[in-house]
């Protein structure tokens, strides 16, 4: 890299940097285009409607011009279908959870989960086809965008629901079941992770198993690999360390009133 002078000066930020052992790197902007031609393909809107034979062909370009890989890029066409499915039982599923949503076309067009969840099921492929990098980018644009941090490894069933979904985050090694709904600001996170021998972190299952038809409301944090019970109900504002029953309705303990404590006494 030639000197880059700032005030005359010669720069040494550029120079003494050591070179992106990765390169070339894939495309923020090619990412995003992606994006937007899948979610097309989700939400057909008029002005960006074409013939399938087209858009599938503009799609496997560009994910070749990303990967450099025809045969990735070809199996990313082949998983293409249902990537598809799957994002449109999360729209129905917000939908059919959120009494103010006025119609399926709002959620599709309006609400951050669409977005969130566009991006997750297209990195979750892309990451099972060896691009976890390109998978961590696409993510993380729809972190910038709209609150919700889901990893790219995650595993995640069909119809899946955040409602609002600011805050929302879910680790690597989780893995979520079908009919799942979730409020804003719930962490499905690690309580710790252990250091491999070369001392970085291990990447072992350290995130919840939620099964199916589990709800989460609003602020809640569930940590370590616990297992939450199909069909439980965990309340908001609480911190989930342990395994949960299936059918189980967790919430906050009501306020104790102490027998000494009368008319502010003890205050």
């Amino acid at each position: 890299m030639n000197n880059i002078s700032i005030g005359g000066r010669p720069s040494v930020i550029f120079t003494s940097l050591s070179p992106i052992p990765e390169s070339p790197l894939p495309s923020p902007a090619r990412a995003a285009e992606l994006l937007q031609q899948i979610r097309d393909v989700v939400v057909p809107l008029q002005e960006h409607q074409s013939d399938e034979e087209t858009l599938l062909n503009d799609i496997f370009q560009r994910v070749t011009e990303m990967v450099a890989d025809r045969n990735v890029a070809q199996r990313f066409i082949e998983e293409l279908p249902e990537i598809i499915r799957l994002v449109r039982t999360d729209i129905e599923a917000i939908a059919e959870n959120d009494p103010a949503a006025t119609s399926v076309c709002e959620v599709a067009l309006c609400y951050p989960a669409t977005t969130a969840m566009i991006h997750y099921r297209t990195a979750h492929v892309l990451h099972q086809l060896g691009q976890p990098l390109l998978a961590r980018i696409i993510t993380e644009q729809a972190h910038s965008q709209t609150g919700i941090d889901i990893h790219p490894a995650t595993t995640i069933g069909e119809a899946f629901a955040i409602d609002h979904g600011t805050g929302v985050v879910i680790g690597s090694t989780a893995i979520v079941g079908s009919h799942v709904t979730i409020y804003q600001g719930v962490t499905l996170g690690a309580r710790h992770f252990t250091r491999g021998s070369d001392g970085r972190p291990a990447g072992m299952p350290r995130h919840p198993i939620v099964e199916d038809y589990v709800t989460i409301y609003s602020n809640t944090s569930v940590l370590g690999r616990v297992h939450i019970g199909s069909h439980a109900i965990i309340g908001g504002n609480l911190w989930i360390t342990r395994d949960i029953p299936p059918r189980a309705i967790v919430r906050q303990q009501p306020p104790q009133q102490h027998p000494g404590f009368t008319d502010g006494a003890g205050i």
